[in-house]
């Protein structure tokens, strides 16, 4: 009886290698003959479950991006059957800060591919329109829905990012600099009475 090909797992493994090459040495080193070798698998399978080269590295992506999801769900899950919105969203912003191996890996590759896509039109091109779903889950969590809040917090979390990969500044501060800005958007609101009016 032939033998079960499991093809999820088999594309799994190859943009696993993709992975290790962007973590260790940018997408350069990304090549279909480097992923083959690093995969140990012949090129041709590449081909086979991603096609071209511009496929298989946002295909790549597109799993290591699922992989993250599936972590950031479980995090926001242990917080408990109804969480509030704040621990939600502070959940989810720490997503984007490298204090684990796993959320280190992934953004140093997330690096990898920031690069290329500011100097490949085609990789960008197809990215550049995706809708905005984490701009619009921040603004939904955020008091009064504020996108521009949304917008400001995810560019001050990734500048954080990239921030503590450098070794610039330390997990704790980083994370006391998000809590600042989540207890200033979630401050109570004055109201006349509370002001002796």
């Amino acid at each position: 009886m032939p033998r079960q090909v499991d093809h999820e797992a088999r594309r799994r493994h190859i943009a696993a290698a993709v992975w290790r090459l962007a973590a260790s040495g940018g997408l350069e080193d990304a090549t279909i003959r480097r992923v083959a070798a690093e995969a140990g698998v012949p090129a041709r399978q590449l081909q086979y479950y991603f096609g071209t080269r511009e496929d298989l590295l946002l295909g790549a992506l597109e799993l290591l991006n699922r992989d993250g999801e599936a972590e950031a769900r479980e995090r926001v899950a242990a917080l408990g059957p109804e969480p509030e919105p704040r621990d939600v969203l502070r959940s989810v912003l720490l997503e984007f800060l490298p204090l684990d191996e796993s959320r280190r890996q992934r953004h140093l590759v997330h690096m990898a591919y920031f690069v290329r896509f500011m100097t490949e039109d085609a990789l960008r091109d197809r990215i550049r329109d995706a809708p905005p779903e984490l701009e619009d889950l921040i603004a939904m969590l955020l008091p009064e829905g504020r996108r521009d809040e949304a917008d400001f917090l995810l560019a001050g979390t990734t500048g954080l990012q990239g921030q503590m990969l450098l070794g610039q500044l330390s997990a704790e501060r980083a994370i006391e600099l998000i809590d600042r800005q989540l207890d200033r958007l979630f401050a109570p609101m004055d109201r006349p009475a509370d002001r002796g009016l």
